[in-house]
């Protein structure tokens, strides 16, 4: 069997083309000419260079190859122009497609790895209760803007055998937006937003691929699947077990209010325009901090997938901070 898995050289593409070579796949792993290979080595991989960005070109570099199955993982979370998030998660996911469908390529599955970010900041009254996929989306952020109208044009696609996963905030070894919490408790600081209960929801990167293969081979044509542990969380259980993981070194733990982080998106968003250095603190992020409901129901992924999550948060931070310190980032 032959697969492709796009954003082969991101956190979560790189463990996707891992598991497929585990499983005897024909591997393809594409990936830009900027990409970093580090997490790429095994000889065993087949690279392709793909430019989601034009429909004609990918026909062109597609036109020799016959995958059963393809994992579309590429897409960005963080852009200095809001309009890059609908280029590349939008289009780069039509693009892609049209270009498949072109070439009359007989997929039997595939996998578009979208988020939870989708549905933006719904049943954000106490108590909260799970997001659902009967629920009406109302994404927040341009990012989750950008996802939603790639899943809305997948569903106008007739007879094309397309299944989508919304994983809520993934973590695990090689991930960078997370790690930064964990280099801030290094030294010696926590910051959190708001006063409001949040309740929270984190997927191991291993849950995720896990999901990925089962929807490769049990998903349903037009299903969408919510993942998570199945487990809901504090706002500082993430950064207690991180704390613990560390040796519990002295720290301040900062709690502020909203328009305190709203000042500090705000500022980064203009250092960001100004310097043209991605920043993580940008107006994305706000929407992201402030919303107090992660929540969601997995149980149509156990149901229909056979999901089961295997790593809960404590053991999931336990396994990323020992594989930061064992590689020199902590």
């Amino acid at each position: 069997m032959k697969i492709l898995i796009t954003g082969a050289s991101g956190f979560i593409g790189s463990f996707i083309v891992e598991e497929a070579l585990k499983r005897g796949f024909e591997t393809w792993a594409a990936v830009r000419k900027s990409s970093s290979r580090a997490f790429l080595q095994d000889e065993r991989i087949h690279f392709t260079e793909l430019n989601l960005s034009s429909k004609e070109q990918l026909v062109e570099q597609l036109h020799d190859h016959q995958f059963d199955y393809v994992v579309h993982a590429a897409g960005v979370t963080k852009c200095l122009n809001k309009d890059d998030f609908r280029r590349i998660n939008t289009e780069g996911t039509k693009n892609l497609v049209t270009a498949l469908q072109e070439l009359q390529m007989p997929l039997k599955r595939f996998v578009f790895v979208s988020s939870l970010s989708v549905f933006g900041a719904i049943r954000e009254q106490q108590p909260y209760e799970d997001i659902r996929e009967t629920d009406t989306p109302q994404p927040n952020t341009a990012y989750g803007r950008s996802k939603l109208e790639a899943e809305r044009w997948l569903e106008q696609q007739q007879a094309f055998p397309y299944v989508i996963l919304r994983p809520t905030g993934v973590y695990g070894p090689r991930e960078r937006d997370y790690f930064l919490m964990a280099q801030s408790i290094k030294g010696h600081s926590d910051f959190a937003v708001g006063y409001k209960r949040q309740d929270i929801t984190f997927v191991y990167v291993s849950d995720v691929v896990q999901a990925v293969f089962l929807a490769l081979e049990k998903g349903q044509t037009g299903r969408k699947y919510f993942l998570s542990d199945g487990e809901v969380y504090q706002s500082t259980t993430f950064s207690d077990l991180i704390h613990e993981e560390l040796g519990r070194p002295w720290w301040i733990r900062i709690t502020a209010p909203v328009w305190v982080l709203r000042i500090v998106t705000f500022f980064g968003e203009y250092y960001s325009r100004l310097t043209g250095k991605i920043t993580a603190l940008n107006n994305d992020k706000f929407n992201i901090l402030r919303q107090r409901n992660w929540r969601c129901d997995i149980q149509p992924a156990i149901d229909e997938l056979g999901y089961h999550p295997e790593v809960k948060l404590k053991e999931g931070v336990h396994r990323s901070i020992k594989w930061y310190k064992e590689n020199g980032w902590l």
